[in-house]
């Protein structure tokens, strides 16, 4: 068995044609069916390739062993780590994921309807998918998502594996490959099973982007619930009475700074993002993230959140305010940075196949953020995909190769 772009096509077109999208809104993990379908059908295939141990946990984790070459007993263990789910920020059920095999660099129409006007793939507005010509591409149909993000990275750890066992004089250390649900709406990694895993020195989440692209640092992260109770009387007679709960919302997401939100935002900048607004006239809820790369700019964007509460209680008398908030996830980067030997392996890993790497902040997270809070570093790879929780998805053929590359590499080179 060889790592090729044929075996890889086809195990990630089989993969996302499964229905995995995760709803936040339900509290049980995984919070959707077509994670057990996905997690079962990896379940399957590790035993199929006798992948040492393989476990399905009652909370959707698959977690298998490849067993160390012998003689590298002791050697320290990794992982290898991608999420089953995809995001609902757009649709993703039945996607039409389109292989193009050369792609010729010209705009590719996903889509072209009356209602919602043209989508389109444009290289002039894309420098990476402009990098692409002559190569394979995938791209979705334009309806949905592609569901590169994340599994992309999962075909790369499971050709990876594959490959592994099939050349066995390839030597290594242990091994282990985690499958984790639940990782787009942040209630995934409470569960994860890490008695388990407490002997990996590192592991590498495949959930990245671009060719090249490593991330150590990501948001501190907060979500939190906004509760307004307005005060209620007939419409006919509200004057000086009524609290219009609906208004109350209203008025405390305008006081968000435009200038401090996603789209007016990059790099290390952090916003506030009001993701969900319900409610009638009685009673509302705000929905909103609170991210940032200092931890204390963050917690400076929560005790704002106080404040506009205040404002909001003045402008409505009679109306109350309440907020609850949540830490999700907080940046990673200086417990990798105390572990300078995980980004170092991977820089080796790198160099012997002739990539060149760059490092990139993560505007968002990943359930590496959360595992390496609790005691293993753990870094974040590129799967090639791009556009992720987009109907523009698409993710590069020979990226996706070289990542499985980069992981045999690495799992070599933590053996020498």
């Amino acid at each position: 068995m060889e790592i090729t772009a044929g075996s890889l096509v086809t195990r990630f077109l089989r993969y996302v044609r499964i229905w995995t999208t995760s709803d936040r809104h339900v509290e049980t993990t995984p919070s959707t069916a077509g994670q057990w379908e996905l997690a079962r059908l990896l379940e399957e295939e590790l035993r199929g390739f006798k992948a040492g141990s393989v476990e399905l946990t009652e909370s959707c984790y698959v977690i298998a062993r490849l067993p160390p070459s012998p003689g590298c007993e002791a050697k320290p263990a990794l992982g290898f780590m991608a999420h089953l789910d995809t995001a609902q920020d757009v649709p993703g059920r039945d996607p039409k994921p389109v292989v193009v095999e050369s792609y010729d660099g010209e705009k590719i129409v996903l889509r072209d309807d009356a209602e919602s006007g043209p989508v389109v793939l444009d290289p002039a507005a894309d420098p990476g998918l402009a990098a692409q010509r002559g190569k394979s591409i995938i791209h979705t149909g334009g309806t949905t998502l592609l569901g590169a993000d994340d599994k992309a990275g999962i075909a790369e750890i499971m050709t990876a594996a594959e490959y592994l066992m099939a050349h066995p004089e390839l030597r290594h250390g242990p091994v282990a490959l985690i499958f984790s649900p639940d990782e787009e709406t942040g209630k995934g990694l409470p569960l994860f099973p890490l008695e388990k895993l407490k002997d990996l020195r590192a592991c590498y989440t495949l959930d990245g982007g671009a060719l090249g692209e490593i991330e150590s640092e990501c948001f501190n992260a907060y979500m939190a619930r906004v509760r307004f109770s307005g005060r209620v009387i007939h419409l006919g007679q509200a004057r000086g009475e009524l609290a219009n709960a609906c208004l109350m919302a209203a008025a405390f997401a305008t006081m968000l700074p435009r200038s401090e939100s996603p789209e007016a935002s990059d790099g290390y900048y952090g916003y506030y993002c009001p993701t969900e607004i319900s409610g009638g006239l009685e009673r509302a809820e705000l929905e909103l993230y609170i991210r940032d790369f200092d931890l204390d700019r963050a917690q400076g964007r929560l005790a704002a959140l106080e404040v506009f509460a205040k404002a909001v209680e003045a402008q409505f008398p009679g109306g109350k305010v309440q907020i609850e908030t949540k830490a999700q996830y907080y940046n990673m980067k200086e417990a990798i940075g105390r572990c300078p030997e995980v980004l170092a392996k991977l820089e080796g890993a790198a160099d012997r196949l002739g990539i060149k790497l760059f490092r990139k902040p993560i505007r968002g997270g990943t359930d590496g953020s959360r595992l390496t809070e609790l005691g293993i570093p753990t870094p974040n790879i590129f799967t090639g995909g791009r556009n992720f929780h987009s109907v523009k998805e698409w993710v590069s053929v020979p990226d996706m190769e070289i990542a499985c590359r980069l992981m045999v590499e690495l799992v070599k080179l933590w053996a020498e």
